[in-house]
Formats: structure tokens, C-alpha cells, sequence
């Protein structure tokens, strides 16, 4: 059966080890004006000032972890917003972003093609097929499958098939794959198998 291609980007499903997600983020700041948005879903990258911006394809600079949402007060209104998506270029002095930042997450996110078994634990790197939703505010990141290796700085390590049943043939693009962060900012794991 054809797996649904919807991308989504990465969501938190569990923790290395079995046990459930408990719903943990920390806080960390966008600069103001930041030109790029983000969106639920998406890698975020430590930045020189003291902030974080999404992470760009084949970006190498280690990931702090998964964006969850935004809070800042709108510089047109004054009042406080929570938004799933930090729309860009912003003007307010005080965004801060929910971060999911544990590295020992497990994250499902969608193959931009199919995903063969063989390719479990390689390292991948992500790609931006569609663009994030403004009416959700989810991220449209998808694994990108033709980039896999070894590579410390590869961002992402393929562990599982999902078995989200809409999305778990193999033999299909647009498999539901399970990874862990790899090049992450609080301890990189491991080069990945050829």
C-alpha cells in the first residue's frame, strides 16, 4: 500500500530506551528580526548572540534540538502571542522559542523517498520539500534519504521504520522513519554505517 505523503517534520514519539516522551522543552531566544520562519517540527542550530535559527540543508553547525513554538509580544498589538510557528522577520526583543532539546528523544519524521531497511543506522540530513503551514504552523521537513552516511555532522541517525501503518512500506517513498538527533549540541553519538 502507498504510504501517505504528508511531511510533518520531526515528533517527539519516545525516549532512547522505551519509555514515553514526558513532553520536556527548554527555552532559548530568536533575535529580533530573524528573516527565516520556523515551524513546528524543525531543527534548530545555536547561533553567535546567544539565540538559535532553524537549520538550514546540509547546514553542519550541531543541532540543540526539535522547535515546539514560540511566545513573544507583538510589536504591532503589545499583546503576548503563542504561535506553534515564529513567523519571519519578527520585530520583538523578547522571542523565546520551546525547544525540545534532550538528546536522547526519539523522533519520527517522513522520507522524502522510500526508505530501504538497508539504510538503518546511517546518518542523514534533512530536506525542506514543502514549506511550513502557517495555518498550523507545522514544519514541511522531510529525511533526505540521497544525502546517508557516516558523517559525524550529518544531523540525524535513522534507528527504526515507523509503525505508523499510513506510512510504514518500505517499499514506498515517503516512509515514516525513526531517528534520534546525532550532530547534537549536548553530545554527538556516533559516525553512522556505510
Amino acid at each position: 500500500m502507498a504510504n501517505q505523503d504528508a511531511a510533518f517534520g520531526m515528533k517527539p514519539v519516545r525516549m532512547i530506551g522505551g519509555a514515553p516522551y514526558n513532553g520536556g522543552q527548554s527555552r532559548y531566544r530568536i533575535a529580533a528580526n530573524y528573516g527565516t520562519s520556523i515551524f513546528q517540527g524543525d531543527m534548530v542550530a545555536a547561533v553567535t548572540g546567544g539565540g538559535v535559527e532553524v537549520h538550514a540543508d546540509g547546514g553542519t553547525v550541531p543541532i540543540v534540538g526539535v522547535f515546539n513554538g514560540c511566545m513573544y509580544t507583538d510589536p504591532t498589538s503589545g499583546e503576548q502571542v503563542f504561535s506553534n510557528y515564529y513567523p519571519a522577520s519578527t520585530n520583538a526583543a523578547d522571542i523565546i522559542a520551546f525547544v525540545i532539546d534532550d538528546p536522547m528523544v526519539v523522533f519520527e519524521i517522513q522520507a522524502a523517498i522510500a526508505f530501504p531497511i538497508a539504510d538503518l543506522f546511517g546518518n542523514f540530513d534533512i530536506v525542506y520539500t514543502t514549506a511550513g503551514s502557517t495555518k498550523t504552523g507545522i514544519s514541511g521537513a522531510e529525511l533526505q534519504v540521497t544525502d546517508g552516511g557516516t558523517g559525524l555532522t550529518l544531523p540525524v541517525k535513522a534507528i527504526d521504520i515507523s509503525e505508523d501503518p499510513a506510512n510504514s512500506d518500505v517499499g514506498a517513498a515517503h516512509t515514516n522513519v525513526l531517528v534520534t538527533i546525532e550532530n547534537h549540541l549536548y553530545g554527538i553519538k556516533g559516525a553512522g554505517l556505510a
